[in-house]
């Protein structure tokens, strides 16, 4: 049970850190990310938004997730909910001031991309189940054999084209973090020494099993 404690502590550490990397890039003040823009302009098209848009999102990938074979975890459910939370408390606190020349916003924006790959390697590596957008990452890359690097920045891209003519807001930030994204996030998994491809997640149906089976021995 104390194994279960830590490794969830350590899903919603990811979490925090993920949040805190993409609330830099936010506050960097050179454009959305790629997701952003796609979900401002569904926002747009859909009168709707933009976090309802990221939750309609948010479903369309996790299907598509379960298509390529991707297991669906408590951490995704769980990713859905808390990066935004955690996104929230950070924005509404102003620990991160917003940067008003590009000589401040540009190391913030890498800054953050590296962040960002940190919280990433910290929830993935519990193997309690991908966010859905890291869970397409994984299931390309398994299905593919590219690079973590070539398979995100072909996401962002493709969710950032996408975006924009949809009528997204796209800024010279957008661009760093749709090319940069993925070799961060390679970089980070290198430093630590960690395979994506050698994480077997658990769904959620084991989830369940594993509590009814911790509650009989009580």
């Amino acid at each position: 049970m104390k194994n279960e404690i830590l490794k969830y502590i350590k899903l919603f550490l990811g979490f925090f850190v993920c949040s805190l990397g993409i609330v830099l890039i936010i506050r960097s003040n050179l454009g959305f990310s790629p997701w952003d823009v796609l979900h401002q302009g569904i926002s747009k098209v859909g009168n709707i938004t933009i976090g309802q848009a990221s939750i309609l999102v948010g479903i369309l990938v996790i299907t598509l997730d379960v298509f390529l074979g991707e297991q669906i975890g408590s951490g995704t459910v769980f990713n859905i909910i808390f990066i935004g939370v955690f996104m929230d408390l950070i924005l509404f606190s102003k620990l991160i001031p917003l940067s008003h020349t590009p000589l401040l916003g540009v190391p913030m924006m890498f800054m953050g991309l590296f962040i960002l790959g940190v919280g990433c390697y910290l929830y993935i590596s519990t193997g309690l189940g991908c966010g859905p957008r890291d869970a397409l990452m994984v299931a390309l890359t398994k299905k593919t054999n590219f690079s973590i690097m070539f398979i995100r920045s072909t996401i962002e891209v493709t969710v950032l084209v996408i975006g924009y003519f949809l009528g997204g807001y796209a800024g010279v930030g957008t661009v760093i973090t749709a090319v940069f994204t993925g070799s961060f996030i390679q970089y980070v998994f290198k430093m630590f020494d960690f395979d994506v491809k050698s994480v077997t997640h658990r769904n959620i149906k084991d989830e369940a099993v594993l509590l009814k089976a911790y509650i009989l021995k009580k």
